[in-house]
């Protein structure tokens, strides 16, 4: 008598998961896009937006909020939400930068970028070694950071020791120095986040921390390794944001942090990890700082400026949430 095989679910799966990803990817990168040109259109018809010096004003702008946000992009695809420690961390590493030009260029950016890397991944250790709640982490750790800095500095603003930083405010072809970095940087980051093993288990940390941990991947080194180059990219922001002002002290890094997380968002990069792309976090940053732009040509105040920016963030997040879950559908 012959007995019929009841057919396996797994023959009947209608996509693959690496597939449903993919279709995810393309609709958040669409939907960036869309914003990017929405904001173009309404840009052409603001008085005084289509000037090549305001195409320049707008990419530096979003050069230092961009280079921040490649780095919070590292540690969001890590599963480890994001850090609300840049500002803090941004105005300690400038006034580090700042306070040895004495020494030369180069070694005052040697001592910025330790600087930088050290404090974040000491956090980024934390959470990926101990499990530690990164909001609340980071939270303590602005405390910490701004506490020392004004303890070491006594209050005061730091002026440079020297004319070395002024290098950094070069303009080669009429753009800032800052915006040749952001692109270079972000076509590193990206090429780090898919084509290096590193990168890969960063996503795979990122998307399911129990099953990384359950297979055996070295999910406590891999998310300090995230927060390290987060850490590096934060230093290389302070640096150009002292440079540009010149002086600092507590307040340089400004709303810097959340500027950094709505570019992230704004370029589709999954709050809960495990998705993003260092390119789409590069649109998102230009997509920020042209609809700033063009709030603040059109006469908006700042609270206006800061609700737009929050109603983009939400509508993305929004979108990656909904296009997420018909993925896993």
């Amino acid at each position: 008598m012959k007995v019929l095989s009841r057919p396996r679910l797994s023959d009947a799966a209608p996509v693959r998961p690496e597939r449903q990803r993919s279709r995810v990817d393309v609709a958040i990168t669409v939907t960036v896009v869309l914003a990017v040109l929405a904001a173009i259109v309404v840009g052409l018809s603001t008085d005084r937006f289509v000037t090549v010096a305001n195409a320049k004003a707008i990419l530096t702008s979003a050069s230092l909020v961009g280079i921040a946000a490649l780095g919070l992009t590292l540690i969001t695809i890590g599963g480890s939400a994001v850090s609300l420690a840049v500002s803090p961390t941004v105005a300690a590493v400038g006034m580090t930068f700042l306070a040895t030009q004495s020494l030369g260029l180069v070694p005052a950016l040697l001592v910025a970028a330790a600087c930088g890397t050290l404090v974040t991944g000491v956090q980024g250790a934390v959470v990926g070694f101990a499990g530690a709640n990164p909001v609340v982490l980071t939270i303590a750790a602005s405390f910490a950071i701004t506490g020392t800095a004004i303890g070491v500095s006594g209050g005061s603003t730091v002026s440079p020791t020297g004319t070395g930083y002024d290098s950094l405010n070069a303009t080669p072809g009429g753009v800032a120095l800052s915006v040749y970095v952001l692109v270079v940087l972000a076509l590193a980051v990206e090429w780090i986040l898919r084509r290096t093993g590193f990168g890969r288990r960063l996503y795979l940390v990122g998307e399911n921390r129990p099953a990384a941990v359950a297979a055996g991947l070295p999910v406590g080194l891999t998310t300090t390794l995230a927060w390290l180059g987060a850490g590096a990219l934060f230093a290389v922001t302070a640096v150009f944001t002292a440079a540009f002002n010149t002086s600092a002290n507590v307040n340089l890094g400004g709303t810097l942090t959340f500027d950094a997380i709505a570019a992230v968002l704004a370029g589709g990069t999954s709050i809960a990890g495990g998705r993003g792309s260092a390119l789409r976090t590069l649109a998102g940053a230009v997509l920020i700082a042209a609809v700033s732009d063009i709030l603040l040509l059109r006469g908006y105040s700042t609270g206006v400026q800061i609700m737009v920016k929050g109603l983009i963030v939400l509508f993305v997040v929004v979108i990656v949430h909904l296009r997420s879950r018909d993925g896993r559908a």
